[in-house]
């Protein structure tokens, strides 16, 4: 594939996430020209390209490919300013173990060769219970100590940051109706990081059912980790969030997600009241995040949720 391909441009999720900033931002150029980087490292590893993978998502574009002996695998890019040497360096300590194998990869120029799953097969295709207790098995094997000599971000540091924006946007006036869940959230995150006690293990940092696809050598592979260290707690908290549209409309709602959180902190041998207050500060940061982007109704469900903690 020596020439752009314009069956290869970009998702229109990643164009609506990446395409509103100035024209001559390093995004946008990204954006316009992965066609081509499409065809630079299509002809640097001898891949075959298929099809972009939709919806796909909001930082990255994946390409179905094929290797030279007709093997299906997945050409990820990332965008520019994603953490792709912390994503390497996960896949790597994980060695396919519960997560998707890397056959080759730049992470300086943000390409990631990976094995292909089944893309369009996640756990949210199967009933709640049996996506949970999959999830959880998949989860715990993540779980590991970091790899020496390969440094990542905190989880105590990575909230710093997001803890710092949250206060600031509480302050808004569009916000005055949330700040007393804001309030709690911060307090809660501020004692979680004094210390845990727990040895630190190498975290998913975004795990949730959606990033858990069928694979062949193993039947769910984890994708698209967002790697931290940290305690436990903090990675099985988005998992508490999954599925939470559905949640929020069944009857007895702030029943079920307290029995949630009190059955994965069982299934998973972690403090409950850690998972409940992790849980709280990620579903408070996330829906007053989606507030300030326009996202009403997800962010008013997720601010609902942590109010129901």
């Amino acid at each position: 594939m020596s020439n752009a391909d314009d069956r290869f441009v970009p998702p229109e999720r990643l164009v609506r996430a990446l395409g509103s900033g100035p024209a001559d931002g390093a995004e946008r150029q990204w954006l316009a020209s992965l066609p081509e980087r499409v065809s630079e490292f299509a002809e640097r590893w001898e891949l075959t390209p298929e099809r972009v993978h939709l919806p796909g998502g909001r930082s990255s574009v994946v390409v179905l490919v094929r290797l030279p002996d007709g093997t299906g695998a997945a050409l990820k890019l990332q965008k520019p300013g994603a953490d792709a040497e912390s994503e390497h360096a996960a896949l790597t300590r994980w060695n396919g173990l519960g997560a998707v194998r890397v056959l080759r990869a730049e992470p300086a120029a943000g390409a990631l060769l990976l094995e292909r799953l089944q893309a369009d097969v996640s756990l949210r295709s199967l009933a709640e219970a049996k996506a949970v207790l999959e999830a959880t098995a998949t989860l715990q094997r993540l779980w590991v100590r970091p790899a020496e000599g390969r440094s990542f971000t905190t989880v105590g540091d990575h909230t710093a940051r997001l803890a710092e924006v949250l206060r600031k946007q509480s302050e808004e006036p569009w916000a005055a109706d949330v700040r007393t869940v804001v309030d709690e959230a911060l307090e809660a995150r501020d004692a979680l990081t004094a210390g845990s006690g727990e040895e630190p293990s190498l975290l998913h940092g975004e795990y949730q059912q959606g990033k858990v696809l069928a694979g062949d050598r193993a039947p769910w592979l984890a994708v698209g980790p967002r790697p931290l260290v940290g305690e436990r707690a903090y990675d099985l908290a988005w998992l508490a969030l999954d599925r939470v549209d559905t949640l929020m409309a069944s009857p007895g709602a702030a029943a079920i997600a307290r029995r949630r959180v009190a059955k994965l902190a069982d299934a998973l041998d972690v403090d409950p009241n850690r998972l409940r207050d992790w849980t709280l500060f990620r579903a408070a940061e996330a829906g007053v995040r989606e507030l300030a982007h326009g996202a009403r109704a997800r962010g008013e469900l997720l601010l609902e949720f942590a109010g129901m903690l």
